[in-house]
């Protein structure tokens, strides 16, 4: 009953993901002030746009099942973590930074609110849920680090050669290098103590988990 219920879940999320991702690319084409291939560089310079692709892609596997190799790989407690934590990240710096700079309507306010708060708030209870997260190991925290340092450097090379900056807090033509390395250092720690803490939920949960195993003594 439980794995239908996750299937359920990961169906409607990967729904969701996949319907805000091709809305957004079709509202960024359809805005462009720069060519269509200029204007998918910028599409992918966006952090939000390419954890909700992971996203997306994460919980199509797991609706699909392990017979595919990628099923497999997106089940595993860890990947699912660590794509929990950068979606999280996601809503997080929206939410308590970005959403006062923009007041969006139409299909872009529905889009807005799918990628930054509905995807995030819906992979986070599908990984309290039903992820096994007992089985998270502290070491792991590090490798998940690769992806959103990818991204910086993507994101700041694309800024360097472009001139076009995703996120104010990277924007070098306005902060200067050295302020937009601390920003960037300073989001990555975010991220790594993120991480820290839904490892250590993990821990804790199998902690008790375990006493309740212990029989008390008569």
């Amino acid at each position: 009953m439980q794995k239908q219920s996750a299937k359920i879940v990961a169906f409607i999320i990967a729904l969701l993901g996949w319907f805000a991702i091709i809305a957004q690319l079709y509202l960024i084409i359809a805005n462009r002030e720069v060519s269509i291939i200029g204007i998918l560089f910028r599409y992918f310079a966006y952090f939000t746009v390419d954890s909700n692709i992971i996203v997306a892609l994460c919980f199509t596997f797991i609706f699909l099942g392990p017979r595919y190799r990628l099923g497999r790989f997106f089940s595993r407690p860890s990947t699912v973590t660590a794509i929990t934590v950068y979606i999280t990240i996601v809503g997080i710096v929206y939410n308590v930074i970005l959403r006062s700079e923009w007041s969006p309507t139409g299909l872009q306010m529905i889009v807005d609110e799918l990628l930054h708060t509905v995807v995030p708030a819906l992979v986070i209870i599908f990984w309290l849920v039903f992820v096994p997260i007992e089985e998270l190991k502290w070491k792991s925290a590090f490798p998940w680090l690769i992806y959103p340092i990818i991204y910086m450097a993507y994101a700041l090379i694309h800024g360097s050669i472009t001139k076009f900056y995703p996120y104010p807090f990277v924007d070098i033509n306005e902060l200067g290098y050295n302020k937009a390395l601390i920003n960037t250092g300073g989001i990555l720690l975010v991220i790594l103590i993120l991480s820290l803490a839904l490892i250590g939920t993990g821990k804790l949960m199998k902690k008790i988990e375990s006493k309740k195993e212990i029989p008390k003594r008569p």
